[in-house]
C-alpha cells in the first residue's frame, strides 16, 4: 500500500503528550509493516494553545485539522485554566474541532479483554465477553444550543443553556447506528427521555420513523436515560449498539468506562459524513499523575487502531494494534489503574507498556 496519508498530531494537555508519543511509535511502527506512508506533523490545542496563542483553537491547527486524513488527539484542560471564563477555556477547543470538522458521529466502544475482567468494578459473570459500541451524537443538542450563558434576572443570576435538536441531525446519528449494528449483532437502543423533554420525543419519533423505513430488519428498542445507566450496571451486555445525544452519550459513555476496567483502556472514534475523524481516547488530562510515567497508553494506541480503520483505509493495521494490545495484557503488562489483584501481573509506566506493544508487534510481524 503507497498511499500517503496525512495525520495531525494533537498531544494537547497534562497526560496526552505522554500517551500520544507512545502511541505515535506505535503507529509508525504498524504502518511500516503494512507499507502505509504516513506524513505526521504537530499542533497545539487546548490549555497549551492558550498558553502559546492565547487560543485553544488557534486558526492554524483548524485549517490544518480540515487538511489532514485523520486528526489524533491526546488531551485538553486542567486546573491551570479553571479560572478562565467558560467561553476561553481549553475544552473550547475541543468543541471548535468537533464543530469545525463536522464531526458529528462520535463512536464509543466498550470492549472488555479477557485478562482485565477482574479489573471490572462489576463482577466477571456481568462483564465477560462485554462488546458495546455507544454512539454519541456530537455537534447538537445541550452543548451547542442557543441561547446560553449567565444573566441577571430580577436582581439575581440565572444560568441558561439550550437543548435542541433538528430533525436532520437525529436522523443521520440514527442511520449511522442502525449501519453499524448491521455489522455487529444487529440491536440498537435509543436513550432518550422523552417523558419529560420534548426534544427527546422529537428524537424518539425520528428514530422509530427511520426504523420503519429503512432498517426494519434491526431490532429497536428505547430506553429512558436514567434506566439505561442503571442497566449498564446492572446486565451491561443486553446492549449492542447504543445511540444518544451528546450529553447522554458524554455521561453513559464513561459509565461503559468503568464496565471494562479503567477509562485509560477506552478509546473514542468521531467522524465526519466524509469519513475523515478524529481519534482520542476517553480517559481525559488526568493532571494529578501527568509527567509522572504512570498513564495507561493504551486507550491512546486503540485510538489509533480506529484511525486506521475509519479513516486511513488500512484494517490490517487496526487488527494488528488490537491484536497487540490483547497480547500485553494477555502477558500480565499493568498500568496502576488495571492493575487489579491478579497473580503474574508486572506493573508498568506509560512508556514500558508502549515498548512492550512494539515488541508484541515486531512478534505478529
Amino acid at each position: 500500500m503507497s498511499t500517503s496519508k496525512n495525520i495531525l498530531v494533537l498531544p494537547g494537555d497534562g497526560i496526552g503528550t505522554e500517551v500520544m508519543s507512545v502511541a505515535v511509535e506505535a503507529m509508525q511502527a504498524v504502518a511500516r509493516d503494512e507499507g502505509v506512508t504516513l506524513d505526521l506533523e504537530e499542533g497545539l490545542v487546548g490549555g497549551v494553545a492558550i498558553d502559546a496563542t492565547g487560543s485553544a483553537l488557534p486558526k492554524e491547527t483548524l485549517e490544518r485539522a480540515k487538511a489532514a486524513d485523520a486528526v489524533l488527539l491526546g488531551g485538553v484542560g486542567g486546573p491551570k485554566w479553571d479560572h478562565l471564563p467558560m467561553s476561553e477555556r481549553p475544552e473550547r477547543g475541543l468543541l471548535g474541532l468537533r464543530s469545525g470538522l463536522e464531526l458529528f458521529a462520535n463512536l464509543r466502544p466498550a470492549m472488555l479483554f479477557a485478562p482485565l475482567a477482574d479489573a471490572s468494578s462489576l463482577k466477571p459473570e456481568l462483564v465477560s465477553d462485554l462488546d458495546i459500541l455507544i454512539l454519541r451524537e456530537l455537534t447538537g443538542g445541550i452543548y451547542f444550543g442557543e441561547p446560553r450563558g449567565v444573566h441577571v434576572e430580577n436582581n439575581e443570576r440565572v444560568g441558561v443553556n439550550t437543548y435542541i435538536y433538528r430533525e436532520h441531525e437525529i436522523e443521520r446519528i440514527a442511520r449511522v447506528a442502525f449501519q453499524l449494528a448491521e455489522k455487529r449483532n444487529g440491536r440498537v437502543c435509543s436513550v432518550d427521555k422523552a417523558n419529560v423533554l420534548e426534544v427527546t420525543q422529537l428524537w424518539r419519533d425520528v428514530v422509530t420513523a427511520l426504523h420503519a423505513a429503512e432498517f426494519s430488519h434491526i431490532e429497536l428498542s428505547h430506553m429512558y436515560v436514567d434506566n439505561a445507566g442503571m442497566q449498564l450496571v446492572r446486565a451491561p451486555k443486553q446492549f449492542d449498539v447504543v445511540v444518544t445525544g451528546n450529553m447522554f452519550g458524554d455521561i453513559l459513555s464513561d459509565v461503559a468506562a468503568m464496565l471494562t476496567g479503567s477509562l485509560g483502556m477506552l478509546p473514542s472514534a468521531s467522524l465526519a459524513a466524509s469519513g475523515k475523524g478524529m481519534f482520542e481516547p476517553v480517559h481525559g488530562t488526568a493532571p494529578d499523575i501527568a509527567g509522572q510515567d504512570k498513564a495507561n497508553p493504551l486507550a491512546t494506541i486503540l485510538s489509533v487502531a480506529m484511525a486506521f480503520r475509519y479513516s486511513l483505509e488500512a484494517p490490517r493495521c487496526a487488527d494488528r494494534l488490537e491484536a497487540a494490545v490483547a497480547r500485553v495484557l494477555a502477558q500480565g503488562y499493568r498500568t496502576a489503574d488495571i492493575a487489579g489483584s491478579g497473580d503474574g501481573v508486572t506493573l508498568v509506566g506509560t512508556k514500558a507498556m508502549g515498548a512492550a506493544v512494539l515488541a508484541a508487534l515486531e512478534e505478529s510481524r
